[in-house]
């Protein structure tokens, strides 16, 4: 049996409606194309000149208009919609919450993750450092159940520098897929984006879907894109580089099965 995936790669603006308009035309296409899961990027909803932009986007968590397309595209398309991320309001009134929902095909809110990990990063010019307008999230993994045709697929939930943090994605195993939103910068995606998607498919042995933002927004910012689909044995089955666009793939309940009958790693596990 089969599971078929699609990843969504955006170049958002900083003008959210526009955003709106472009994630729901990829998404109906990826459903058109059969897609029964799909994944939104990073801050689908909007990237703006600087991290505090997406301050004055932030919704209470439950109520608000990015909350309410999400819910209303996976019902309207029949589908599990992974939300890529949006910002929510935090605890301190000047940060946000840069969270993960999730909803299933009747519309209904399945899970959240708020990012654990805030990237920083200095080099030359290019400087990010997320922790002066995001609040990490609870430092514990989040993952969902999602039942079709009576098999239960175990998801696990990440967002962009969580990558870098192999010990998140372990202590979820076993899953069977790992959805990974991103941001990445095209600086550090070009050294390590596709070595550690790869990376954490193969030592979890599991399914990876990585939906990115990818190119040159309207800030002057690069991403790096490369939107991909990775099986429990590091082969990448589809990737879209830059621009937007959907990426398609199907997930094969045998292919883990196989790979984790042959080489039992996480059966062998000993810490």
């Amino acid at each position: 049996m089969s599971i078929q995936l699609a990843a969504v790669q955006m170049i958002s603006a900083p003008e959210v409606g526009p955003n709106l308009v472009t994630a729901a035309r990829l998404i109906a296409e990826a459903a058109d194309q059969g897609a029964q899961l799909v994944a939104l990027p990073e801050y689908f909803p909007i990237i703006g000149p600087s991290d505090a932009t997406r301050l004055l986007a932030r919704e209470a968590d439950g109520h608000g208009p990015l909350q309410d397309f999400l819910a209303t595209i996976a019902q309207r398309h029949g589908i599990w919609l992974v939300g890529g991320s949006i910002p929510l309001v935090a605890a301190h009134p000047d940060k946000l919450l840069n969270s993960c929902l999730v909803f299933d095909p009747a519309g209904q809110r399945v899970a959240r993750y708020d990012k654990i990990h805030l990237f920083g990063f200095s080099k030359g010019a290019e400087t990010y450092d997320e922790a002066q307008t995001i609040e990490a999230g609870p430092a514990k993994p989040v993952t969902f159940d999602m039942a079709i045709d009576d098999e239960t697929l175990r998801v696990g939930l990440g967002i962009c520098y969580d990558l870098r943090f192999p010990e998140l994605f372990r202590a979820m195993a076993p899953v069977d897929l790992i959805v990974l939103p991103a941001a990445f910068t095209d600086t550090t995606g070009r050294a390590h984006w596709e070595i550690l998607l790869r990376t954490r498919a193969i030592e979890n042995q599991c399914y990876v879907l990585a939906a990115a933002q990818g190119g040159q927004h309207p800030t002057g910012r690069m991403t790096h894109g490369n939107s991909m689909i990775i099986d429990p044995w590091g082969e990448i089955l589809a990737r879209l580089d830059k621009g937007e666009g959907v990426v398609r793939a199907a997930l094969e309940w045998a292919r883990i099965a196989e790979i984790r009958s042959s080489l039992p790693a996480l059966a062998h596990r000993r810490l």
